[in-house]
């Protein structure tokens, strides 16, 4: 697999800059641009099978959202919320110099994406929803919030890779390799040859605080007039099936496509997968 380019540029929070790192896959002048946005606790290194499966035909943005992979944590946790990523969003397409993109986002990355596309004069031209949506499950935000925010450290790769397994066992059959790249690109060697997860515990702070109330993005959801293709893990217990199949009956009335065997969130690794993903994009 070829390598993407790092860049990183400063972005502003309620609170200060702060640095952002982000990988560009594919041909830097190619107009076509795809912008990969990850989960809560993740980073844009999930990406990596995507953008490579992509880069021949479009140009490839994975940031490190905030406080995310190598991404620089904020002084304040108050500031991991809404306004500082779509801020943080936006910066990033002024520094790639890019104007228009194809959105894929997973979790919260669909939550931005939606918020985005929904805007007027948005640069969201085609819109990829992985496993989210205007209402969540309840259920689903406790499970969530039950492992965020833990300031781990294992005492082994080993060790990490069995936590990762373990709280994200919802992706499905992942390969042992896959499993492996997941866990390395969400921790970091300590100098004693323990691992230490790669995001700010302090994302939980305003997370545990929000998932508490019960409001739903249905207004912005009808504000979307983009193409939009709506990706689902059919055992996902934060998209529940109800509220999928309502979306594709109003706002930008998506196409759906549902993985067996697979819950919150589809990794986008396989090639079952990839192909109605990159078909959509291709259809651009």
């Amino acid at each position: 697999m070829v390598e993407p380019r790092e860049h990183q540029f400063l972005s502003l929070s309620a609170h200060g800059f702060h640095r952002v790192v982000y990988r560009e896959w594919g041909d830097p002048e190619n107009p076509r641009v795809v912008l990969c946005v990850h989960g809560l606790t993740r980073n844009g290194r999930d990406f990596d099978t995507l953008a490579s499966a992509l880069a021949d035909s479009f140009r490839v943005l994975c940031p490190d959202m905030p406080g995310r992979g190598d991404s620089e944590w904020l002084s304040d946790p108050q500031d991991y919320v809404t306004p500082t990523y779509l801020t943080t969003l936006t910066a990033l397409l002024a520094h790639a110099r890019t104007r228009y993109v194809c959105w894929v986002g997973t979790s919260m990355g669909g939550l931005l994406g939606m918020l985005m596309a929904a805007q007027r004069s948005s640069p969201v031209s085609r819109f990829v929803v992985n496993d989210i949506g205007p209402a969540l499950e309840p259920a689903a935000l406790a499970r969530i919030g039950s492992y965020v925010g833990l300031d781990l450290i294992f005492d082994s790769f080993d060790a990490l890779e069995a936590h990762i397994r373990a709280v994200s066992a919802p992706f499905g059959a992942l390969t042992g390799a896959q499993w492996e790249a997941l866990a390395r690109s969400t921790a970091r060697a300590l100098p004693d040859g323990r691992w230490k997860l790669k995001y700010d515990p302090g994302i939980a702070v305003p997370f545990r605080s929000h998932s508490a109330g019960n409001a739903t993005l249905w207004p912005v959801w009808d504000a979307i007039k983009c193409p939009t293709l709506v990706l689902r893990g059919a055992q996902s217990d934060l998209l529940s099936r109800e509220t999928a199949l309502a979306m594709c009956t109003r706002g930008p009335r998506p196409q759906l496509v549902e993985f067996p065997d697979v819950g919150h969130a589809p990794m986008l690794m396989s090639e079952d997968q990839l192909r109605p993903l990159v078909a959509f994009l291709n259809a651009s």
